[in-house]
């Protein structure tokens, strides 16, 4: 039986390089096969997926969902000592080489609208987590600027960088936008509660308020994008 045609399921606007998850092939049925009516039988189609490239999409899709939550998560714990300092350390650059490799994994989906909006969000991001993993590889802090404020660069930045993405995608979801300004909402709340107290229930309150926030937006994104 001899292919008559293959059809790929990817998008009009997905790039040259993007295995599809599907392949249809369309063969034709052995010699001198007909119909109930007497007709040649129609082609055959079948359907042939690529498992690892599904594996691979769904956690890039979804990889966020988890790490949002997973990162605020850690960073509580190890406020209220519930999570030690070189945990936290290992979970921060675990999330950072995570990040690193999201981002170069959708480099070329996110190129415009909402998508490119959260590109740049991680791209300047990128500095803000490097600053914490100076403070915490270099406890005596750098150059006179003291590990302290390196930490509060990592913590504060990624507490309110996300909002304004937030904000830019509520406005351009007509679905549920409510969620992405109640994400815009609690990062920014959530990081003055913590800046305005530094008792580390306050602190850990505040990072609450901003992972609750933030993971609802991000679950909202990744079941819309």
């Amino acid at each position: 039986m001899d292919d008559i045609e293959t059809i790929g399921d990817r998008t009009e606007d997905s790039p040259d390089t993007e295995r599809p998850i599907r392949r249809f092939h369309a063969q034709h049925p052995p010699d001198g096969s007909i119909g109930p009516a007497g007709e040649p039988s129609p082609p055959i189609l079948i359907v042939r997926r690529r498992e690892p490239v599904v594996v691979f999409r769904t956690l890039r899709e979804n990889g966020p969902a988890l790490l949002v939550p997973a990162a605020w998560i850690v960073a509580g714990g190890a406020v209220l000592d519930v999570v030690s300092t070189r945990a936290l350390f290992v979970a921060h650059v675990v999330m950072s080489l995570l990040l690193v490799a999201f981002v170069a994994a959708s480099w070329r989906d996110m190129t415009a609208g909402v998508l490119r909006a959260w590109k740049l969000v991680i791209l300047a991001g990128t500095p803000v987590t490097l600053a914490g993993v100076v403070g915490f590889a270099a406890p005596g802090g750098i150059a006179g600027i003291s590990a302290d404020v390196f930490l509060a660069v990592a913590l504060y930045g990624w507490a309110l960088l996300p909002a304004p993405a937030f904000v830019y995608t509520g406005v351009r979801d007509a679905v549920a936008p409510r969620a992405y300004y109640f994400a815009a909402a609690c990062s920014v709340v959530g990081a003055v509660v913590a800046a305005l107290d530094g008792a580390p229930v306050a602190v850990a309150a505040g990072l609450f308020v901003v992972g609750v926030g933030q993971t609802a937006g991000i679950l909202a994104a990744t079941a819309l994008y």
